[in-house]
């Protein structure tokens, strides 16, 4: 079937529509015509039965030792000496006796066909009187005939013990059956080229949808232009084929917008510092040049500048390779058991140098997760490090981890109402902080990491009403590892 498969959809669909109807016709063209069949013969059976054959009585009959030459010497007697109604056509049936001996046989007068004598005819004769077999047999011209063997060993008194053959032609059968058979099978050639030509229409239509949808693809792979859908109408199977393709262009369209508007964003975060950068340079270059050096304090003041903005080039790409992994934790760092309650204290210890002049009020209970602990780790810095950012000086910054809930609380201005649906976008920063450090990726990675781990996380008003963010995270996992 190699042939098959190298064939298109289509022609594939019309083939295997025109072998079925093809097979179920020959299937019922069989079936008639065996059927035809066994009720023409059981006919010709029952009408063989029906009438009770008789040994020849008196007269004269043509008899030889072989049907062949009885049947001549039939032929040979004038007609003027044959029966009135023998005269005409042959008779529906035809009899002939045969001796026990199967040795000599006799026709009635104006027989015109014998009956060919089988050898095992001779088991008739231990039948009783009146008892019959029905055999299949031909006349002595070849013809074919359904021949009844009846045993008559007392016929008459004076007579002797006779073999009683009744035979009824079957050529109409054939013929009927021959007539019957090409019937048939014009009429399965007929019905397999209109099921083909059907089929061909039905795949066609069929495939309409799939002709769509490859359109749409070759569309997509010529011009790359993601994001086109094809309609789709009812809920078969092509209806959800349509519909996976659109939601997958749509998420390639989607991932599209956000790669292009990620390398937007990273561009523009990272042409800030290099422009610093490349002004400092030319600074120390121009001065160079000229034979004028800078003064000391202005040539720290510059180097300093620029280790601080090569620092923040430096976090700045690491936030960008963070958030360039995959969503799926699949395709992430392998999960492990994580000991929730160390990693905040670790990350309050950086958090104390950041701001040394905050106060940090801590209170964790042990609760162990699920995760990538580099990643978590990460998370509950960016948090802190964004509370110290926006804590006034001399501020407190509250630390609770209870029941897996994990609370950062800050004393500063808080965040309007209006920004908090895009606090968690990418290099998305509120309008007020602007002039301060940062590229609007750190509750991003918290997002992202926190997402992993198949928690969520929350920033919003302090739940007392009072000054500062609140932002928590929930992680599932235990007071004590699994």
């Amino acid at each position: 079937m190699h042939w098959l498969r190298s064939r298109s959809l289509r022609s594939r669909l019309t083939f295997l529509s025109a072998a079925a109807v093809a097979v179920a016709i020959a299937l019922s063209a069989l079936a008639c015509w065996f059927i035809v069949e066994k009720q023409l013969y059981n006919q010709v059976r029952t009408d063989l039965l029906s009438a009770e054959p008789e040994p020849l009585r008196g007269g004269n009959p043509p008899c030889g030792d072989t049907p062949q030459e009885a049947l001549a010497i039939s032929l040979a007697t004038p007609r003027s000496s044959r029966p009135p109604a023998d005269l005409g056509n042959p008779p529906l049936r035809d009899t002939q006796n045969v001796s026990s001996d199967l040795s000599h046989v006799c026709l009635p007068l104006g027989s015109k066909r014998a009956i060919v004598i089988q050898q095992s005819d001779a088991k008739v004769l231990g039948l009783k009187k009146g008892q019959s077999v029905v055999r299949e047999g031909q006349y002595t011209d070849g013809s074919p005939a359904m021949v009844r063997l009846a045993w008559y060993p007392n016929a008459t008194i004076g007579y002797p013990p006779v073999l009683v053959m009744v035979a009824a032609p079957t050529q109409p059968v054939e013929d009927s059956l021959q007539g019957l058979a090409i019937l048939l099978g014009s009429v399965s050639v007929g019905g397999i080229l209109l099921a083909a030509a059907a089929g061909r229409l039905v795949a066609r239509s069929a495939l309409k949808p799939v002709d769509r949808l490859t359109d749409a693809v070759e569309h997509i792979a010529r011009t790359e232009e993601v994001g086109t859908t094809i309609p789709v109408h009812g809920h078969d199977e092509i209806a959800r084929l349509s519909t996976s393709f659109n939601s997958m262009s749509t998420a390639l369209a989607n991932s599209r917008e956000r790669q292009t508007r990620l390398i937007a964003d990273a561009g523009h975060e990272l042409r800030t510092p290099l422009t610093s950068l490349r002004t400092n340079v030319d600074l120390l270059i121009r001065s160079n040049d000229t034979g004028r050096p800078l003064p000391p304090a202005t040539k720290t003041k510059l180097l300093g500048n620029m280790k601080a903005q090569m620092q923040e080039l430096t976090v700045l790409i690491g936030d960008l390779l963070q958030l360039s992994r995959p969503d799926t934790p699949k395709s992430g760092p392998a999960l492990t058991v994580v000991a929730l309650h160390e990693i905040a204290g670790r990350a309050v210890e950086r958090a104390k140098l950041r701001g040394p002049g905050l106060v940090f009020e801590t209170a964790v209970e042990p609760w162990y997760v699920h995760g990538d602990a580099a990643g978590l780790e990460r998370a509950v810095i960016n948090l802190l490090d964004n509370a110290v950012k926006y804590s006034p000086p001399g501020g407190t910054i509250d630390i609770r981890l209870r029941q897996g809930v994990l609370t950062v609380r800050d004393h500063g201005p808080g965040i309007p109402p209006e920004e908090l649906p895009y606090v968690f976008d990418r290099f998305w920063r509120s309008p007020s902080s602007r002039q301060l450090p940062g590229s609007g990726l750190g509750l991003s990675i918290v997002a992202q990491s926190v997402r992993e781990a198949g928690g969520e996380v929350t920033l919003g008003p302090a739940a007392d009403g009072g000054p500062g963010a609140l932002a928590a995270v929930r992680l599932p996992g235990g007071p004590a590892p699994e």
